[in-house]
């Protein structure tokens, strides 16, 4: 996404486009990898050092409330996070923690008794399970394996 268009979506979403949150926005749409919280502020105080901790974990917290960002939860670690571009699902490997993203398709909405009085926006995956590179190979994948 260009600057204005990082703008635009800030503006569009009700929030102000302060250079802290500008910075944060621009950062996660220019990194792909699931960064952490600290991983973001590290990564913008070494661009402009005045933005605080504090002010970073602000900017994502408000990013998540007007959709533009999405916060991945990883069990027993620090939640990680991905700007909402195109629609996707996520999976987390058990074993290293890593987050990728996986091919969006819809899935089926809960009978609306199920869900009471509830307002449901939409149904997103995780999926969990072994990563390709901490998934065990079988013996006929290992005897492919050039090496």
């Amino acid at each position: 996404m260009n600057p204005e268009g990082i703008k635009q979506s800030l503006e569009d979403s009700g929030l102000r486009c302060t250079p802290q949150r500008y910075a944060v926005m621009a950062f996660l749409t220019e990194h792909r990898g699931h960064p952490t919280a600290a991983e973001i502020f590290e990564a913008v105080n070494r661009v402009d050092p005045r933005s605080s901790r504090a002010t970073t974990y602000n900017n994502l917290r408000d990013l998540v409330r007007a959709g533009l960002v999405r916060e991945v939860a990883v069990e027993g670690r620090a939640a990680r996070f991905d700007a909402m571009g195109t629609r996707h699902h996520h999976f987390i490997c058990d074993r290293c923690g890593g987050v990728e993203d996986m091919r969006w398709y819809l899935v089926p909405r809960p009978d609306s008794g199920a869900l009471g009085r509830r307002v449901l926006r939409e149904c997103e995956l995780i999926l969990r399970g072994l990563c390709e590179k901490c998934a065990p190979q079988s013996p006929a994948a290992r005897a492919r394996k050039p090496g």
